[in-house]
């Protein structure tokens, strides 16, 4: 049987602590898929101080907080939970590791592979922006609710795939790309401010990010439209633009992205499977 206890899990998979509707001193309840590239969420006794590996987690007013776990993390993670009165825990949590696939894409534009020295200033002026809107550190709780698709299609490219581009291996592909026809609306997964709008960066084309409060951000690319500016504050299933096929894309889909601060995480991994 469970210890009630216990602030932590007692070597439950988070998957059973949930469905059992395990709760501790702090109430302590974590979602989420104790594998590489997950994003867990949970939620304790409003005031608690949280930590996953000595690094303080920010709390909503209703003591939900969020962590992600690297795309490559090896080894267990140390949760700790101090309540208002002094009591704490320390849990280690095993990460389970991921096999990730190997996809090919040909034909894309060369200057798209090897980027030519003339775009470089560009190409990192875009990851400025890109890293300014992931490291937002905002009171909001919209991380919380249940994700929904922002866009319905195919799946046609997976997080964590080794990615050969014309040949040459890149780095790992951290989105979930969705198949649709071009101009179709994508929708706010759930809550957010809009943490950026741009409408001509080079890989991605019209890129927007949404600020879901906490570090938990999400990305959409290669858009053909972009319904929202910076600061706007958006609801779940709000309209933000339309799927297109701007910047290195080889046809009209979504490259949907989740992000936990600078972790790239696994979208598909916070919404209903298809």
């Amino acid at each position: 049987m469970l210890d009630r206890r216990n602030v932590l899990t007692s070597g439950l998979s988070l998957a059973t602590l949930v469905a059992v509707g395990a709760r501790a001193r702090a109430e302590t309840a974590l979602r989420g898929e104790f594998v590489q590239g997950t994003l867990i969420r949970g939620r304790t006794e409003p005031g608690a101080s949280v930590s996953i590996d000595g690094r303080k987690l920010g709390l909503s007013t209703n003591g939900d907080f969020a962590f992600g776990v690297a795309y490559d993390r090896k080894g267990a993670a140390e949760l700790r939970i101090r309540l208002k009165g002094g009591e704490s825990e320390t849990k280690s949590i095993p990460v389970g590791e991921r096999a990730y696939k190997i996809q090919r894409i040909n034909g894309l534009p060369e200057k798209f592979v090897e980027p030519p020295a003339s775009v470089l200033a560009r190409i990192a002026r875009d990851n400025r922006l890109i890293g300014a809107a992931r490291a937002r550190n905002s009171d909001e709780a919209w991380f919380a609710d249940d994700f929904a698709w922002p866009v319905k299609g195919p799946v046609t490219g997976v997080y964590g795939s080794r990615r050969i581009l014309n040949g040459a291996e890149k780095r790992p592909h951290y989105g979930v790309d969705v198949a649709a026809p071009e101009g179709r609306a994508i929708h706010a997964p759930v809550g957010a401010i809009v943490a950026m709008a741009e409408d001509d960066l080079y890989f991605t084309g019209g890129t927007v990010i949404l600020d879901h409060g906490h570090g938990v951000s999400t990305s959409y690319l290669h858009m053909s439209r972009i319904d929202v500016k910076v600061g706007d504050r958006v609801e779940k299933g709000a309209t933000i633009g339309a799927v297109g096929k701007t910047g290195r894309a080889t046809g009209p889909h979504l490259c949907w992205r989740l992000n936990w601060f600078a972790e790239r995480l696994d979208a598909a991994l916070v919404v209903p499977k298809v």
